[in-house]
C-alpha cells in the first residue's frame, strides 16, 4: 500500500526497470556496486533507454556492469517496487538468461566495483548488503521456476 497515494490526476510513470539472473556452474551473477556511498549486491539491472525493448536493456546493461553477454531465456517475474514518493516507483522485469561469453577486461559502468559468481549460501551470507529484498526474492523465484515464456514480452512500435 502506498503511503503517498496517486490522485486520479496525478501522472503516475513508474520508472521501467530490468534484472538479470544468470545461474552459471550454480553460481549467480552479481554486481557490486557503490550506491548512496554504500557497497552494495545486485543482479546486472538498470533502466529501460529510449528506442530498446526491455531484451536489449536486459541484455545491454548485463554487458555494461559485468562484461557479460547473454541470451534471455525467460521472463521470471516482474516487481512493482512502491517507494513512498510515486517519482521512485519502479516496474522491474526480471530475465532468466544463460551466460554466452565473459569479457574479464571489459570497462565496467561507473560506480560498479567487480562482478562476482556466488552460491546461493553465499548470496544468503551477504543479505544485508543486498540493494534491495527485490536481488534474494528474483533468484528464489527463478530456483522456484517461476517463469513465463520470452513471447509475454511483446514489443509493439506505434
Amino acid at each position: 500500500m502506498m503511503s503517498h497515494p496517486v490522485q486520479f490526476n496525478d501522472r503516475y510513470t513508474p520508472r521501467i526497470t530490468v534484472a538479470a539472473v544468470v545461474e552459471h556452474d550454480q553460481k549467480f551473477l552479481i554486481i557490486e556496486e557503490w550506491v548512496n556511498n554504500q557497497l552494495v549486491f545486485n543482479q546486472p539491472a538498470g533502466h529501460l533507454e529510449p528506442g530498446e525493448d526491455l531484451l536489449q536493456a536486459v541484455i545491454r546493461e548485463t554487458l555494461e556492469e559485468s562484461g557479460c553477454v547473454i541470451e534471455p531465456i525467460h521472463l521470471i517475474n516482474t516487481y512493482h517496487t512502491d517507494i513512498d514518493q510515486p517519482e521512485n516507483t519502479k516496474l522491474r522485469f526480471n530475465f532468466a538468461a544463460r551466460l554466452c561469453a565473459q569479457h574479464h577486461d571489459a570497462q565496467l559502468d561507473s560506480g560498479i566495483v567487480a562482478a562476482h559468481w556466488l552460491t546461493l549460501a553465499q548470496l544468503h551470507q551477504q543479505q544485508h548488503r543486498m540493494r534491495s529484498p527485490a536481488v534474494l526474492k528474483c533468484v528464489e523465484d527463478y530456483l522456484s521456476g517461476l517463469q513465463l515464456p520470452l513471447t509475454s514480452v511483446i514489443n509493439v512500435s506505434i
